[in-house]
């Protein structure tokens, strides 16, 4: 099937999820803690196909869910999905390791997931922020968009996953490839004449754990 969703970000999820109520959404599910990993061959041709296999689970419930490549559009994600409950992860994720899969990037969320007519709404906490997720069809979701205060400006293509890992991508060349200062300089240059003076196993070992820190 060809799914069609939006995300929009959001400041006040309790503002959000009155608005919904008010206008007649349905809760099907109210907040659950949900884990969700990709999977994919050595090689990374799955990335590389822009296509993605992830195995998601909340609760005692799992899918796996295949998306292929996204297709052209403007304002909306859209990309082919098909996606199957699984009855035992434990074994499926051994067929996944036989079939040459491994997961390689995991996250988490929190999410309700209600509804309104035909439109499938999910409001999202996840470790880049509060999201709400619109999916169905385009007129349907532009609606619904418009009566929460949003423009066709203000809707988000990326998946959670893309945005996750910019987000850890940029704290790690934050922490690691920072040039040090001037002031680090003279520390480390003091550090080392003293070194050079004291022998002691200690004072190395304590010097090693505070530069990896």
């Amino acid at each position: 099937m060809i799914e069609v969703e939006v995300k929009l970000r959001i400041s006040d999820p309790r503002e959000i999820r009155k608005k919904l109520l008010e206008l007649g959404c349905t809760v099907d599910r109210d907040f659950y803690r949900e884990w969700n990993a990709f999977y994919d061959f050595a090689d990374g041709r799955l990335e590389k196909s822009h296509q993605a296999l992830r195995l998601r689970r909340f609760g005692r419930k799992a899918f796996i869910t295949f998306k292929g490549q996204p297709l052209k559009s403007r304002s909306f994600k859209v990309r082919e999905e098909y996606e199957s409950e699984v009855k035992n992860i434990r074994h499926f994720k051994k067929i996944l390791k036989k079939l040459g899969l491994r997961p390689v990037f995991e996250y988490r969320k929190k999410r309700m997931l209600l509804r309104k007519d035909r439109v499938k709404i999910c409001l999202d906490e996840t470790e880049v922020g509060h999201f709400l997720e619109l999916e169905g069809k385009r007129s349907d979701i532009v609606r619904l968009a418009r009566k929460l205060g949003f423009a066709r400006r203000d809707f988000i293509k990326m998946d959670y996953g893309q945005m996750i890992k910019e987000k850890r991508l940029k704290e790690y060349q934050s922490s690691s490839s920072r040039p040090p200062s001037s002031s680090s300089s003279r520390s480390s240059s003091s550090k080392s004449s003293s070194s050079s003076s004291s022998s002691s196993p200690s004072s190395s070992s304590s010097s090693s754990s505070s530069s990896s820190s």
